[in-house]
């Protein structure tokens, strides 16, 4: 059974079999499959269960759970147990520990306490992942694996000494000589040059800041090390799988590039939603603040690594921990709506977190589809109508996620604005507002990642690209752009870009560096707004575009470059703040500052993509519109997130894939209520 095989929409849910009495397992199996779940996912935190001591192999626990698991027709998604080293090897190696950066160990008693650089690990991680395989992947309930559980959760840098023996071991292969290591780091700088390999250390506690190219090179080496342990994991379960079943892995976290990860070692990617996490901190909400419906954005995250992919957790009660946070229980409708907005963004495969909330542990507040008592409730109840749903959108499935507008992404700048205060403080504006403004606009949008590793991207299925604040940048990508603006394409840029090599040093040509030629601008200076700076406006053609953060001063040098907006209220009014450049059959525009909603949405009016299927439904601000295509098929999800109803339009005569019905004009959508049209 492949769960991404574009012929059915599934429903699963996480089971624990260790935490219930044997005698619970049958029953509660055959209410999973009574209420529509045909898949569960077990075992990534049950090392003991397998090896109880070190070198004893006892598989009797899971086999008999799988028999069970086979004569009630259940599909099972095993998982390998490495989040969670055994007591037993933390106590007898704790070289497999990870540490904080002054060299404290992580003691055992949480999770993902183990650092992915230890040769013991490593080990002991392979060889528990090989007696899992060989023992249980013959079995015909097993449709797939999920490598450890949520790489790089937890903590996401690593401090232990095998880390600091395999970063060196990193920048040495990288560079391959001092000289040039020293070049790239700019050492000379506060004197901080190495003479030799030995001297070379990952980031430790110093007076001052640690330095920011080693820093962005230590960032690059943490995604390498969390590739290379889901690698050693994937290699050695190909060795087991039947035809067809999938290898994933689930959620995703930073310092790891997970495009990378899933091309080498996944079939596709998994994602862990929570959208209720929105609702933890209290207070009284902004109307328009995306909240729970900024999971949509989380999830394009996910469609950019693998454009169908699956749901490993997908929220379906009150969530947080003993020591942290908390959030409601979802009101009714929210647990569909949140399938759905996971569908409509490319899921074909949803499981729910989890089966019943546990009694014991840190996660006993983390509510599952069941409360302790086991008994039938209004989750479960919703829970059995979306798999009726499902049965319902059947030829949705395999369909593609559609968009017009891209913004495009890239790890040498997520990590660099990590620890540059200038690149985070721009990119967090923008980021958000651009995003913002797409779904109060009805626009959906795709993230598109450029990396050196993996091919470049088809970008010509985009009408506007959004490429903020590039301050990290190549020649190989600015040729990349410069073909797809020839071919017709619209490519917009903010203040910043092209300031940095890939090794984050800045650049002594003329801004914006690499991207001067295809923008036809010059930027002559450059300023990070003041306080007193609040009023500070680009004005294009009688629009007031406020500036926010930084302002990059623009001149048109291109031939075929143009003003179209002036800054006012300050000491260089009167100087350009927006440029557009002809190129070829498309356009690039420069834009002097952030793209806050108020102003990413004047972007998206003026270049012609917001609301781009008015025509054929209308909503309101609080619905989010995503449409799916397959086959030259168009669905149509409207998502309404908000406690009211919804009165949405449609245009043209539809058919509610829920009902059967035909429909066309007015339509009532309940408060949280979801509706798919095809």
């Amino acid at each position: 059974m492949n769960l991404i095989d574009g012929e059915k929409l599934t429903l699963g849910t996480c089971y624990y079999p260790e935490h219930w009495p044997e005698t619970m397992w049958e029953e509660d199996l055959r209410r999973m499959l009574e209420n529509g779940i045909e898949v569960i996912r077990i075992a990534e935190f049950a090392w003991n269960k397998v090896e109880p001591t070190e070198g004893t192999f006892t598989f009797d626990f899971f086999d008999r759970f799988l028999d069970v698991a086979e004569k009630m027709g259940m599909k099972v998604i095993f998982c390998t147990p490495t989040a969670t080293p055994p007591a037993w090897l933390t106590e007898k190696y704790p070289e497999v520990l990870n540490a904080r950066i002054d060299g404290v160990i992580y003691r055992h008693g949480g999770r993902r306490h183990y650092n992915y650089n230890s040769p013991v690990y490593q080990e002991k991680a392979a060889l528990i992942t090989e007696r899992f395989a060989e023992h249980f992947a013959h079995r015909p309930c097993i449709i797939g694996w999920q490598i450890d559980n949520e790489i790089n959760c937890e903590t996401d840098v690593f401090y232990s000494q095998s880390d600091d023996k395999a970063f060196r071991a990193f920048v040495k292969e990288k560079y391959g000589t001092l000289h040039a290591l020293n070049d790239a780091w700019g050492t000379v700088f506060w004197n901080q040059t190495y003479s030799d390999w030995s001297e070379i250390h990952i980031p430790r506690p110093t007076v001052n800041n640690v330095n920011i190219h080693l820093l962005l090179d230590y960032t690059r080496f943490v995604s390498h090390s969390a590739r290379g342990f889901v690698k050693l994991q994937s290699d050695i379960l190909r060795r087991y799988l039947k035809p067809g079943d999938f290898i994933t892995t689930n959620g995703i976290f930073s310092n790891v590039d997970n495009h990378a990860m899933n091309a080498e070692s996944l079939d596709f990617m998994m994602y862990d939603s929570y959208p209720n996490f929105a609702n933890m901190t209290g207070g009284t909400p902004d109307p328009r603040s995306l909240r729970d419906r900024n999971w949509s954005r989380h999830l394009a995250e996910v469609r950019s690594i693998s454009p169908i992919f699956g749901i490993m957790e997908q929220q379906s009660g009150a969530n947080g921990q003993t020591h942290s946070g908390m959030a409601p229980t979802p009101k009714p409708g929210q647990i569909t709506l949140w399938t759905m907005q996971s569908v409509a963004h490319g899921a074909d495969y949803v499981s729910y977190f989890r089966w019943r909330t546990c009694t014991f542990g840190t996660e006993i507040y983390w509510h599952g589809i069941l409360d302790y008592s086991s008994r039938d409730n209004r989750r479960l109840r919703e829970v059995k109508e979306i798999h009726k749903k499902f049965q319902s959108l059947k030829p949705v499935a395999g369909a593609h996620y559609e968009a017009k507008v891209a913004v495009i992404k890239d790890f040498d700048n997520i990590w660099n604005a990590q620890e540059d205060v200038w690149h985070r403080t721009i990119e967090a504006v923008s980021s958000q507002g651009i995003y913002a403004a797409a779904q109060h606009a009805h626009t959906p949008v795709d993230f598109v990642y450029l990396t050196d590793e993996l091919p470049a991207p088809d970008l010509s299925r985009y009408s506007v690209i959004f490429y903020p604040h590039p301050m990290l940048a190549s020649k190989t990508r600015a040729d990349l752009l410069q073909r797809y603006v020839e071919n017709g394409g619209t490519l917009v840029f903010g203040c910043r870009s092209g300031i940095k090599d890939l090794n984050g040093r800045c650049v002594m040509d003329l801004l914006p560096g690499v991207f001067r030629e295809l923008t036809g601008a010059d930027v002559p200076e450059y300023t990070p707004v003041g306080p007193e700076d609040k009023h500070i406006v680009v004005d294009w053609e009688g629009e007031k575009l406020k500036v926010t953060v930084f302002s990059d001063e623009l001149d048109a040098i291109g031939e075929q470059a143009e003003v179209l907006g002036w800054y006012e209220n300050c000491y260089y009014a009167g100087t350009p703040g927006l440029l557009v450049n002809r190129v070829g059959k498309g356009s690039v525009y420069s834009f002097g500052t952030t793209f806050p909603e108020e102003t990413a949405a004047v972007f998206l009016r003026r270049l012609g993509v917001a609301e781009p299927y008015r025509n054929v439904v209308e909503v309101p601000e609080c619905c989010e519109i995503a449409v799916r295509e397959k086959d030259g098929h168009r669905f149509y999800f409207v998502l309404n997130y908000s406690a009211e109803p919804a009165e949405i339009v449609l245009g043209e005569a539809k058919t509610d894939l829920y009902t059967g019905e035909t429909v066309q004009g007015r339509v009532q959508v309940e408060p949280y209520g979801t509706r798919v049209y095809g």
